[in-house]
């Protein structure tokens, strides 16, 4: 029998293909580099952080039976994630994501999760259906949750009574996405993990800093944001107040999945019982770690 989990981790799970080179890049450019494939999506490299904290994550979303999605399911439990809550679909290929990275950081990025927007509310089922919960009886744990799905379906679960239970961390995916998150916003559900870009897109405005950011999301209805700014300070924002740290110095050999990084540690650190100090100090180095090539723990 599979262990219950600790963590549910909702939305794109896929193949991520990153070229990365060591040089400047700029639209057009044509350089050496490497290629690589490699498990991703957002909610699975949140869940593959948390493994890496020896927590038992499972994944909830949509992988074809074709190659590729029987590829990504071995890969997955080689890594200790649970996918016996996958949604399998004849019809729906595996997604994936492809990314340029240079120097100078992310060139450009396409991230191809139709299957997951047309699988839809399918991949809630064990939610809603048993066995990891019932409407009547909801899932009492943590979720983490990603923006890859539709504005439709991120309204429905933020309001959905399955849902009425968990402790949910919301991140948008990218910046493109970012405005999905809305609907946690009105109902003043769930923890929001956005970068700067991602926290103006949701405000409507531009911001120069993290804790003036955080500021604002708190004033149009959050309940709590943690906003990333690279580099720069990032902060934890509540009603009760605004915590700020800078994260550590490092060179960045990669950027990809960094965000989803910061937010497992955080969510991993918090549910050890570490405050808010200590868990926003420990997801930064984590991410630090990462970015400047590490395994991010």
């Amino acid at each position: 029998m599979t262990q219950r989990p600790d963590i549910l981790c909702i939305g794109s799970v896929l193949w991520d293909v990153i070229g990365r080179s060591d040089r400047h890049m700029k639209p057009g450019s044509d350089v050496p580099g490497h290629i690589t494939r490699l498990p991703g999506g957002v909610a699975l490299n949140i869940a593959m952080t948390l493994a890496r904290f020896d927590l038992r994550p499972a994944v909830l979303s949509v992988v074809g039976r074709d190659p590729e999605g029987e590829e990504l399911v071995l890969a997955c439990n080689r890594l200790g994630l649970q996918t016996d809550h996958l949604y399998r679909s004849d019809d729906l290929p595996t997604d994936q994501y492809m990314a340029i990275e240079g120097a100078n950081g992310l060139i450009a990025a396409i991230a191809d999760a139709h299957s997951l927007e047309q699988a839809g509310d399918k991949i809630l089922r064990p939610l809603i259906d048993g066995p990891l919960g019932f409407v009547e009886a909801p899932f009492p744990g943590t979720v983490a949750l990603d923006g890859n799905l539709t504005e439709s379906l991120l309204d429905q679960i933020a309001r959905h009574p399955a849902f009425a239970a968990a402790d949910m961390r919301i991140a948008p995916a990218s910046p493109g996405k970012a405005e999905r998150l809305l609907p946690f916003l009105r109902a003043a559900r769930g923890v929001l993990y956005v970068n700067l870009e991602e926290a103006g897109l949701l405000c409507q405005t531009s911001f120069t800093n993290a804790p003036q950011a955080g500021a604002a999301l708190i004033e149009r209805g959050a309940s709590r944001a943690l906003v990333t700014d690279g580099g720069n300070v990032t902060c934890d924002a509540t009603k009760d107040g605004i915590l700020a740290e800078r994260p550590p110095e490092v060179m960045v050999t990669r950027v990809t999945g960094a965000g989803d990084t910061f937010m497992a540690a955080h969510i991993a650190s918090e549910l050890r019982g570490a405050n808010r100090e200590v868990a926003l100090h420990r997801a930064l180095a984590t991410a630090a770690a990462y970015v400047a090539g590490g395994p991010g723990t």
